[in-house]
């Protein structure tokens, strides 16, 4: 076996640790699943966002509820703030980088909103100012993060990977995000599932 099998096999090894613990965390992926699928239930919406990988996360999640995931139904409320390039330099140019969410957040959340912040590191200032934003908008508050950061004294639903390397901490967080899309289908439209 050559040193870069070695390497591939050792990192694969490590992303399976991590994921590991998401088993320990199941019980908060299913709170996260019965809140967005009873904001959805009550007319309201998920707003997602995070920067990087993370912000490719918050989109892939949105479309995943938007779109379908595993079953033909009903499109479902989701969106992510950071899709728009004109609202992000906008708000960036206008207001500084720090606010490109609290914004968004400020003018389309509502009461009994779903409001998912997406930050590996817990630190990002943008990701903390949204979910701050959407707490006193009286919005439901859940953050996707590693093992540190301020978003876990923020959110009322933390999904937190024991890990601090980036990769390992957004491996789980799809993995994690597809599960709760699972868990709101199931919820909303049944148990079966219809092939893709």
């Amino acid at each position: 076996m050559t040193k870069r099998q070695e390497r591939a096999i050792a990192e694969i090894k490590e992303s399976l640790r991590v994921k590991q613990a998401l088993i320990d965390r199941a019980g908060i992926l299913v709170e996260i699943a019965d809140q967005i699928a009873l904001a959805l239930v009550k007319g309201n919406k998920v707003v997602l966002f995070g920067n990087g990988g993370s912000a490719a996360d918050a989109e892939h999640l949105a479309t995943e509820l938007a779109g379908r995931f595993m079953k033909d139904r009903a499109p479902l409320a989701a969106v992510a703030l950071n899709s728009s390039t004109t609202a992000l330099t906008a708000i960036a140019n206008d207001y500084g980088y720090e606010n490109v969410f609290s914004r968004q957040v400020s003018g389309l959340v509502k009461t009994g909103d779903v409001v998912v912040g997406i930050s590996t590191s817990g630190n990002s200032k943008n990701v903390i100012a949204g979910l701050e934003e959407a707490k006193r908008k009286h919005a439901v508050t859940v953050a996707f993060t590693g093992s540190g950061g301020k978003l876990r004294e923020i959110a009322q639903y933390v999904l937190d990977v024991p890990s601090r390397q980036t990769p390992r901490i957004q491996e789980c967080h799809i993995t994690a995000g597809h599960i709760v899309c699972s868990l709101v289908e199931e919820a909303l439209f049944g148990g079966g599932r219809a092939k893709r």
